[in-house]
Formats: structure tokens, sequence, C-alpha cells
């Protein structure tokens, strides 16, 4: 947990951000895998987290605006629950560690709604996202299950937007303790790439160290020699000399900061030439993008130049033609990148997500786009000193899309299908890194994962 003071000031700047009214705030409870008492690993809601920083199930936080003062409902454990769990501490103990002076029963939070429903008080919260919380918040709230997200406050959507974007010192360096594990992570699964290992051997290993590090991945790892499947979790294949082996993951430290990184390996430790020279193609992009953030720019923009060195290094091999300009403009480059630059990161991979995409990503200023690819951006607007986001350029041959688009002539103009088609099999190439934007421009955060082709193939000998 942070200091005291930290959960306090972020409660303070969020009800001075809104007019009046009581914030709820939801944790999560744990949830069954296939019978009640065999639950899946406990993980915490990050908006509870953040303003509320117990990592406890069954506990629900108000912020009362009016009023100005806190509460914090949840249950002390039984002695039966001692006996599996260990002693626990108490709730109201809880609640004087965050810094809240009032904690309840979790029993007594209905009542306390209703009364200020009968009052006419505006309550507002997030749109829930596990059946556990909608279930219960239709108790709660009295609204409909299939309402609870259209009637979710976007007054509050923004305001915990406009808070959590902005990362604070000590949440960069819990972000810099998770990329420490996923250095591990990464150049442990560089040197078991070998020809005859199959993709679950290595991904048992990542994900262990990830558990080693205190917390777990941040996201099921994505490791597989068919990187064209943008996230491909199938880990059954068996490595043979000449794949190439994209490895997606990230890890959560204790405090459940994220990391989120990918790089793109050869196995048997050596990039032959075309694998060389579309790698080439892919860090170039990865490094002009990443030398472009500042506050100020659109990420969007930034996109835009990922895109564009894409296309124009696939022009200098044959496989693209004609005007690069205008093929990016009518979306063509999507057949090779159909994905966008990359995401805000945090107390989740991605982060805010749950609040909607694009009251994280978008706002009045900067719309999303239309066109297939650049739709799937989730990040677009300007950048603010303190955000944390990923850059993650990539090609890939995607054989049911060349083959759609060539039977449809799609961008003939711009497209060398015979070439293409040469590719298919290639799989895919993906290079991702984590970036802070500073005051004037930015940080490439933690130790430095090897990405050069020098880089890997000196780790993987």
């Amino acid at each position: 947990m942070f200091e005291t003071k930290t959960y306090v000031s972020r409660r303070e700047k969020l009800k001075k951000s809104l007019k009046d009214g009581i914030v709820l705030i939801m944790g999560n409870v744990d949830v069954p895998m296939n019978y009640p008492a065999n639950t899946y690993h406990f993980r915490q809601d990050s908006n509870f987290l953040y303003f509320f920083g117990i990592d406890h199930q069954g506990m629900a936080g108000v912020m009362d605006i009016d009023n100005n003062v806190d509460y914090l409902f949840g249950d002390d454990v039984s002695l039966d629950d001692i006996i599996w769990m260990g002693p626990q501490p108490l709730v109201k103990d809880k609640a004087a560690r965050v810094g809240v002076p009032n904690s309840m029963p979790f029993g007594e939070l209905a009542d306390f709604l209703k009364n200020a429903r009968d009052k006419g008080r505006k309550i507002h919260y997030l749109p829930p996202y596990r059946a556990e919380n909608k279930i219960l918040m239709e108790k709660l709230l009295g609204i409909a299950v299939d309402k609870l997200k259209a009637e979710a406050s976007v007054e509050l959507i923004k305001a915990v937007v406009a808070l959590r974007e902005i990362k604070e010192p000590e949440e960069i360096a819990e972000i810099e303790k998770a990329i420490e594990t996923a250095y591990q992570m990464h150049t442990t699964a560089m040197k078991m790439a070998k020809p005859g290992i199959y993709e679950r051997e290595i991904a048992g290993v990542v994900e262990g160290i990830a558990l080693s590090g205190g917390g777990t991945l941040s996201f099921p790892l994505i490791l597989s020699k068919h990187g064209e499947t943008l996230h491909n979790h199938d880990h059954s294949n068996k490595l043979a000399e000449g794949d190439l082996l994209l490895i997606d993951g990230g890890c959560e430290t204790p405090m459940r900061y994220a990391s989120d990184h990918t790089r793109t390996v050869p196995v048997g430790g050596k990039f032959n030439q075309r694998q060389r020279e579309i790698y080439e193609i892919v860090l170039e992009s990865n490094v002009k993008a990443i030398e472009a953030i500042k506050p100020g720019v659109t990420f969007k923009s930034i996109h835009m130049l990922a895109i564009k060195t894409i296309g124009e290094g696939l022009k200098n091999l044959g496989l693209m033609k004609g005007d690069i300009g205008q093929a990016i403009e009518q979306a063509a480059t999507a057949l090779f990148m159909p994905h966008g630059l990359g995401h805000m990161m945090g107390l989740d991979v991605h982060d805010m997500e749950d609040l909607g995409e694009n009251y994280v990503g978008y706002d009045d200023e900067v719309k999303r786009s239309e066109l297939f690819g650049t739709a799937y951006l989730r990040l677009g607007k300007k950048l603010k000193p303190g955000y944390v986001l990923t850059v993650e350029p990539g090609i890939y041959f995607i054989p049911a899309l060349i083959e759609k688009w060539e039977q449809e002539g799609k961008f003939a103009e711009f497209i060398n299908y015979d070439k293409v088609k040469e590719y298919i099999g290639f799989g895919g190439i993906r290079i991702e890194d984590d970036v802070l934007v500073t005051e004037n421009g930015h940080k490439i955060l933690g130790k430095a994962i090897p990405k050069t082709v020098a880089e890997i193939e000196a780790i993987m000998a």
C-alpha cells in the first residue's frame, strides 16, 4: 500500500471535481472456477484500489461529496474464516490505514443507499463489469442489470479518468518494479526459444517468473509461433528452426501495477534475411514512434507516423506500391497492421478500459477513426506529462485477410498480392515498450529488454 495521505488526497481531489451527491466504488468478490469453494485468483477492482487501497474481497467505498466524509463497508471475518485463511485485520483497521474515518458492516450499505435515494440525492457509480457486482448493484440501486451501464455517471467516469491518467511518482516506481520482473520473463523466453521446445514449456516458465515476482501475469500470456494471430493464447506448438516466436507478456506487482512488452525472436537464435528485413521495419517504426512522444502531440498522429514507416518499408521490399500516403488514407496498410499503436497502462494493463475506451483514449477534440485498423487505436488524444502508454507496432501476414482482400480486388493499386502471398506462413512481428510522457518528452520505462537484431541474437547465443 501507499502512504495513507495518498488515498486521502485522491478521494479529496475526486470529491472536489464533482458537483454533489455520493460516490459508490464497489470492490470485487471471489469468483468460482467450477464450484463455489474453488475460486479464481482474486483480483481487486482497480478503481477501488486507487481510491481505497484495500486488496480484500467483499468491500465497498462511499464518498459523500456534500458532507466531505468517506465510508468503508465490509464485514470482519468469522472464526471459521480464520481457520481457513488465518488472522485478518478488522475492517475498522483497514479503513484507518487508508484514512477512512467510518467503517460499517456490508449489510448496512443497502439502507445507506436507500436513504440517499429517498432524499433525492444523486448516486454516482462506475459501469460494473463483473456479473456478481451487476446483480448486487441491481439490488442496491434499483436499476435493472441491463440498464446499469447506460445509467452510470459520466461525470464520475470523466473525473476518475482525469485523475488516474496522470501517474504519480509512486505509481511510476511500481510500474518499473513490474518491468524488472518482465525483463526476466522475456529474456528467459528468448534463451529457451530453441528447436524442439514446445511453446507451453516456455509459457509455463514465464508465468512462473511473474508469480515469483510477487504478483501474476497482467493478462493471459500471448506466446506463439503464429504471431499473425494478434491475441494468440494457444501454446501447443512445437518450435522448429525458421519459426518466429512472438511473446507478448506483462506482469503485475503485488500492488497490481502492470507491465506490457512484446518481443519477437527467431527460433534457434538467428534471423534469416526475410525475417531480418521485416523485423527492421517494425523496429524502425517502434523507435520513430517513441521518439515522437511529447506533451501536446496527439497519439493518433504518432500512430499514423508508425504506419507510414511500415508502409514505406514494405514498399521498399516490393510488398506495397503506389502512393503510400494515399494507401494510409484508405487504410490499405491495415492488411499488415490491423491494430492500434498502443494504449494507456497503469493499474490495468489496458488502463481504465472498464470505464469505456473512448472516455480514456479520446475527447471532444480527437475522435476515433472509422477506418479499419486505426479504428482499433485505443488512445488517440493529446499526450500529457504523467501518461504511461505502450508503443507496439507490428507487421503480420494473416492468410484469411490476404485471401479475402485479393479476391475482392481490394487496394490492388497499393498491394502486390503475388509478392505478399510468398510470405504466408511467415507469422507476425510486434515490438512493444512501455513509455512515460515527461514534461519535455518521454522516457522508456524500466530496464531495456533486448530488441535490436544484434541484442536479441547475442542473448540467444
